[in-house]
């Protein structure tokens, strides 16, 4: 990823929160959260299922 897209993407995020940088930074702090919990209800399923101990590489 190339340091043009990443200003494009903040750019973006910060106009989407009307160039409120407190708001932009709480806006990625709770989609942030939200894909960890995300991720951590994947690794649990995986674990239900065995898939963490057969050592494959499903969720990496």
């Amino acid at each position: 990823m190339s340091f043009r897209s990443n200003d494009s993407a903040i750019d973006e995020i910060v106009a989407s929160c009307n160039g409120d940088l407190r708001g932009a930074v709480r806006a990625l702090l709770l989609i942030n959260e939200h894909l960890e919990s995300e991720l951590a209800k994947a690794y649990a399923a995986a674990a239900d299922r065995g898939l963490a101990e057969r050592g494959t590489n499903l969720l990496h």
